[in-house]
């Protein structure tokens, strides 16, 4: 349990190493802060085995061109949950927007003090279950599924941390109204640490995997590294260029 509220700046160089600056009012928080930072860059994930199970298969050249892919994890499970609903099928500058309002309008000032550092803390879900109705902006089922699943986290009907069962927070999120299949299944990768999470329904890695001729067969064999599959088809989309050779192993 954390003892005061805290933030940390990270920074990285050429994409390999890190560095972390990290301020709080009680050192207490620091073994709180590590272990979190671990979770949210998977830094205890057995990167060298995954890489050798993965290029095995039909994803063997992606790994070859970026090889240890991680998984992103969160350093705060609400705030990823609410930011993955108020970003759906709208752009990244609107998701912006809306949730710069909502942290806005209901955050708690941070109690630190600097122009480096955020001012305002995520809200919390109490917080959105009374007053997002009149903040969030939108279609009003999205609106009221946000509020919904803020008010079940407040009431501790859906629990969003790392120690909960993968295949419970699948379920949980599932069954909340305006919540499918791919944003249950990034939460559930993301939050619950579920290495072999397939977002077969994320139309990118479906048409990376097509572009590979990588069928579902070829997906399936790559259990139960499935996450890291996710995240080296995500990448090839994203940053490879197209690949003309006709070999994809």
């Amino acid at each position: 349990r954390a003892c005061a509220p805290t933030w940390t700046k990270r920074a990285f160089a050429e994409m390999s190493a890190a560095t972390f600056l990290k301020q709080s009012g009680d050192l207490r928080d620091l073994g709180t802060a590590v272990n979190r930072i671990r979770r949210l860059l998977d830094l205890d994930a057995d990167i060298a085995a995954i890489d050798a199970a993965l290029s095995r298969g039909p994803l063997a050249r992606l790994v070859r061109v970026a090889p240890g892919i991680r998984v992103p994890g969160t350093c705060d499970a609400f705030a990823s949950l609410i930011s993955t609903m108020v970003g759906q099928q709208i752009s990244v500058a609107a998701a912006r927007t809306h949730l710069g309002r909502l942290v806005s309008e209901l955050g708690e000032p941070t109690p630190w003090t600097g122009d480096d550092g955020p001012d305002r803390r995520f809200p919390a879900p109490a917080a959105i279950a009374e007053s997002g109705a009149g903040v969030l902006r939108g279609p009003r089922r999205r609106i009221d599924a946000i509020v919904g699943v803020a008010r079940a986290v407040a009431d501790g009907d859906v629990e969003l941390h790392p120690g909960v069962a993968a295949s419970q927070l699948r379920v949980a999120l599932l069954a909340r109204p305006g919540i499918g299949t791919w944003t249950a299944d990034y939460l559930t990768m993301t939050v619950a640490g579920d290495p072999d999470i397939l977002l077969d329904t994320d139309l990118v890695v479906a048409r990376s995997a097509a572009g590979l001729s990588i069928d579902r067969a070829g997906l399936a064999s790559a259990a139960p590294w499935r996450s890291y599959a996710s995240m080296h088809l995500w990448r090839h989309a994203l940053l490879d260029p197209p690949d003309t050779s006709g070999d994809v192993r």
